[in-house]
């Protein structure tokens, strides 16, 4: 266990948002503002929206309604919003604030493209209007597979501004991961690079998406971002990003919308191989990303944000909503953090003026590998906070960010939520003392626990991680499958959302993770299902059966792990590399197997179900618990010598 605690400065907290929202209500700090934002969670959500300014076109009359029961609760009732609005249209009545910075974006060559507020305004309007004369309009789902390039900034708007539903996807898919959420949304549209550059190579990305789209029938245009120089294929439905900016048409107004109707189209991996839609609305997640960004990351107007990230997962959308919710400049970085060399991520840092940086573990854990002297190399001084979020820190990682490189004078905000949670469920303040690796504490306005089988609070032990109200950003369901919905967070705790995770609170009131409390595995911050993996693994002829499973990785904190038994009738050499990349090529490189065993047979209950429990105990060497339900106990001890010799 590591010492290290951040202790805040009298002037840190004195300067800090959330003590001007604790102050404006006559609450003495956190603490009581924490307790009476889960006492009344009405008032808060409330006291957000006013603090922060976020408008409303037509104002709601009521801020919460659970009739329909706390699996379906209503936000701000008969409002109408658009994130537009929030986001850029509210900052260009004031000059300065519409020749602020809003976006910087710098390629892995050192190249530098920056727009205003106001030039991201017009942009949008450009792509608005492109997008309406190919058809989008409200409701419509418009995938975007890019990179994070300012043109992913400018879509994300023009298609909010329609009143269209966005659906981004992660840029290192491979073709079905794609095709698979684009068949679930119904997509009309899909917004593509030509490709991106990571190390220094030229990585096509239009290939991928016309390969995913021969089985996406939706699909009627396809708008190419010319991003990299590359020549791509171009088919009939194909339209250049520059001929959809230089229509020269309509735009429209910004669509005024309901409060509860759809923003965004989010996936994540469940506990199945079938991707889930969370769905998230214009008023939820805008007033949960821009709380997050104001009060744990303290990030004012004119402040520079940066989060390492990508469209694809949660932090891309909420880096774009929270930063400009809050009047922000907004960095986007393409390529490898690590290119040239591991002094990247600081020089970026320095050069842009960072206020806030967003870092992985995995990516520190890498970083840390150089024996080097940051902090004398590199002004780092404009660094106001760190975030962090997608899975656990280890203590040496953690310590070396804050202290050595930081030197104790930065805030880890470390915060732990979730695709379908649209923000965090924990989340440390900067106002507050935080012990090295610790989540903090809730996050404001969410009612979360930590309990036991019986659905009893538990402290000082390890036990399942559950929320017992609703918060905005919560989504409103699994799209197109309601009884997903339920039976993934509502079935087990009735009344509770169970989030899937273990939590811990310790004696001193400071909360972690300490890893899924269901099968999904957690790749360097990426959630994962082994039933996608066993899916590809069992597609070859000559796999019968497969289970994959999540291991403690020193680098990506989950490395996944497979075990595959042949077919009574295969006559076959090996095949564990050819596996290795076929999962490479269905669900992107990120997600291979680093390591993948033949065995004759894997543990299962009488039911036939494979016990992924006992198959991660016995890859690890640990105990598998009770295995009273077990049809072939012997199978573990097969695993285990299997590991322990090094089969592959």
């Amino acid at each position: 266990m590591s010492d290290y605690t951040w202790h805040p400065t009298d002037e840190y907290v004195e300067n800090a948002n959330v003590t001007r929202l604790a102050r404006a209500h006559g609450l003495s700090g956190l603490g009581e503002l924490r307790a009476r934002s889960v006492a009344d969670v009405r008032w808060y959500w409330d006291a957000v929206v006013r603090d922060l300014g976020l408008p409303f076109q037509t104002p709601y009359r009521e801020v919460l309604d659970t009739s329909r029961g706390i699996e379906h609760p209503d936000w701000f009732v008969g409002g109408k919003t658009n994130v537009v609005d929030a986001c850029l249209g509210r900052w260009l009545t004031d000059p300065a604030a519409a020749d602020r910075t809003a976006v910087a974006h710098e390629a892995e060559d050192g190249t530098v493209r920056s727009l205003s507020y106001r030039e991201l305004a017009a942009d949008v309007e450009r792509a608005a209007a492109g997008l309406r004369e190919l058809g989008v309009g409200r409701g419509d789902a418009v995938a975007l597979f890019l990179p994070m390039i300012p043109e992913a900034v400018v879509s994300v708007y023009a298609v909010a501004r329609l009143g269209a539903v966005l659906v981004p996807l992660f840029s290192g898919f491979a073709p079905s991961a794609i095709a698979s959420r684009i068949q679930d949304a119904d997509a009309k549209v899909v917004i593509v690079a030509d490709g991106t550059v990571r190390r220094h190579k030229s990585v096509t990305m239009k290939p991928a998406l016309d390969e995913a789209l021969v089985s996406c029938p939706t699909v009627q245009s396809v708008v190419v971002v010319e991003n990299i120089g590359v020549d791509v294929e171009s088919t009939g439905r194909d339209i250049s990003w520059a001929k959809l900016l230089g229509n020269g048409g309509d735009p429209g107004p910004v669509e005024a919308m309901n409060a509860s109707e759809p923003f965004a189209l989010a996936y994540t991996s469940g506990t199945t191989g079938k991707p889930k839609g969370a769905v998230h609305t214009h008023a939820g997640f805008l007033v949960k990303t821009a709380s997050e960004v104001a009060y744990s990351f303290d990030l004012t107007p004119g402040g520079v944000f940066c989060w390492i990230t990508d469209m694809g997962w949660i932090m891309g959308p909420l880096s774009i909503v929270g930063t400009h919710a809050n009047g922000g400049t907004l960095v986007l970085y393409e390529g490898s953090p690590d290119v040239p060399d591991t002094d990247r991520l600081w020089q970026l840092a320095q050069r842009h003026g960072v206020t806030m940086l967003g870092v992985s573990p995995t990516l520190i854990r890498t970083l840390r590998g150089r024996d080097s002297d940051v902090a004398a190399r590199y002004d780092l001084s404009s660094v106001h906070t760190i975030g962090s979020t997608g899975e656990p820190w280890d203590p040496d990682s953690y310590d070396w960010l804050a202290q050595d490189v930081f030197g104790g004078r930065v805030p880890v905000i470390n915060f732990s939520g979730g695709t379908e949670v649209g923000g965090s469920f924990l989340a440390p303040y900067p106002v507050e003392p935080i012990h090295s690796c610790s989540l903090g504490g809730p996050s404001l306005g969410m009612d979360v626990d930590v309990v036991d089988d019986a659905g009893r609070s538990l402290r000082g032990e390890q036990g399942e991680l559950v929320c017992r109200q609703p918060w905005p950003s919560m989504t409103r369901g699994v799209w197109k499958d309601e009884e997903r919905y339920l039976e993934a967070y509502w079935s087990t705790f009735p009344g509770m959302w169970r989030h899937g995770d273990y939590a811990l609170v310790d004696d001193d009131g400071q909360w972690y993770i300490r890893g899924r409390s269901d099968d999904v595995m957690n790749v360097a911050g990426k959630r994962l299902a082994p039933a996608e993996v066993e899916a590809v693994l069992t597609a070859h002829p000559a796999v019968s059966e497969a289970a994959a499973v999540g291991v403690p990785d020193p680098k990506k904190g989950e490395a996944v792990w497979a075990f595959w038994v042949p077919r009574a009738d295969a006559h076959t050499a090996d095949i564990s590399a050819e596996l290795v990349a076929a999962v490479a090529a269905e669900l992107g490189k990120p997600f291979a197997p680093s390591v993948v065993h033949r065995v004759s047979r894997l543990p299962k209950t009488r039911s036939a179900k494979i016990l992924r429990r006992a198959v991660r105990a016995a890859a690890l060497g640990t105990d598998p618990g009770d295995l009273s339900g077990a049809e072939n106990p012997e199978a573990i001890d097969e695993i285990r010598a299997v590991v322990a010799g090094g089969d592959m």
